[in-house]
């Protein structure tokens, strides 16, 4: 299977546009024309695991967390940075990181995180805004269907669980035809009026060049009267962290054997106890101490998360239990999501775990 339908599957799933400013998503090592035999999915691309990839006949790493985030300016093995992007490439092994992309997408890191744990009605702790477009084009009224269905299939008109969501008014257009014009309706010269249909659809940003190609291929003026205009409004799907509810209330410190089991965690370190049973929990995998107001605000009796220093314990003004559980255990079963998604995407196409503990940190 060539590399870049792989990559094309992955990004349908996590648009690498919603990454981060800082982060390194997407291809970083690989042609997207070669021919990939399977794939091991990683939480972390190292050394080990491209020796790992290699030695299990995989020549694509799906890793969550990118080798590479800045510019590399030598390449002499001087670190493992280096060493690992060098051995890929003796090896001819791709690399694609697929990291706060999703992270921030409802159905990503903290959904399935979520789901480990037990929590349901789950819902974005920290929706994003600035990710919508209202689009606004007029149409003669007997096209507005087809049109309509066009825009629908590139990817307008989705509102949370709902697609196919559109406004619609009808009214009157008009227009003249200059001397170079081929007018659909109408003749040169003269001004005509036209029955038309204003149809208004939510696009997602990253989805506005595929809507907008399929609105200019399937309307049938050669001049198109359309408006796009940005939006504020919240993403309720895309967005930092997650909270839900436990099916039934319990200790905390059952919670904590919890996630102790579940994920593999070691250690919880936590803030001082507040109540005898929770049954609100915020989580955000990785180092989410940034939504720990968001967290407070919206209510949760736990924050489950990583990464939080000495001084940030006292931020909570014992509003909430904040529990840091290690940046690796919140998110190594990842890649069971990023394989389950794939297996089920591309049944023929062959893709394992790796077998490595690639986390840094240890216990004693």
């Amino acid at each position: 299977m060539k590399l870049h339908h792989i990559v094309q599957a992955l990004e349908e799933w996590a648009p690498p546009s919603l990454q981060e400013a800082y982060d390194n998503s997407g291809l970083l090592v690989g042609e997207p024309e070669m021919e990939v035999q399977a794939a091991l999915v990683s939480l972390d691309c190292t050394e080990a695991v491209i020796e790992e990839a290699a030695a299990r006949g995989a020549n694509l790493v799906i890793a969550h967390h990118p080798v590479v985030f800045g510019g590399l300016k030598r390449f002499t093995g001087r670190s493992y940075v280096e060493r690992t992007v060098m051995s890929a490439l003796r090896k001819g092994i791709a690399v694609y990181a697929i990291h706060t992309n999703l992270d921030n997408v409802a159905h990503g890191v903290n959904a399935y995180l979520s789901s480990v744990i037990g929590l349901r009605n789950t819902r974005i702790l920290s929706p994003k805004s600035g990710l919508l477009e209202k689009l606004v084009v007029f149409v003669p009224y007997d096209h507005a269907d087809a049109l309509r269905n066009a825009m629908f299939e590139a990817g307008a008109g989705s509102i949370g669980s709902y697609d196919q969501c559109s406004f619609n008014l009808k009214g009157e257009g008009t227009f003249r035809g200059g001397e170079s014009s081929n007018p659909f309706v109408g003749v040169q010269g003269k001004r005509h009026t036209e029955a038309e249909t204003r149809i208004e659809v939510l696009v997602e940003n990253w989805r506005i060049g595929d809507v907008l190609a399929a609105m200019q291929r399937n309307h049938p003026y050669e001049e198109v009267a359309f408006d796009r205009i940005p939006l504020s409004n919240n993403h309720l799907q895309i967005g930092s962290g997650m909270i839900g509810e436990l099916d039934t209330a319990m200790r905390l410190e059952d919670f904590f054997d919890l996630l102790k089991t579940e994920l593999s965690v070691s250690v919880v370190k936590y803030t001082q106890k507040l109540k005898d049973e929770i049954r609100t929990v915020a989580v955000c995998g990785g180092s989410g101490f940034f939504l720990l107001h968001e967290a407070m605000r919206s209510g949760a009796d736990v924050f489950v998360t990583s990464d939080v220093k000495y001084h940030q314990f006292f931020d909570t003004e014992d509003r909430i239990v904040l529990a840091d559980i290690g940046h690796w255990e919140s998110e190594h079963r990842t890649v069971e999501w990023v394989r389950d998604y794939l297996n089920q995407k591309i049944p023929t196409f062959a893709v394992h775990l790796s077998e490595i503990n690639t986390n840094p940190v240890n216990y004693y």
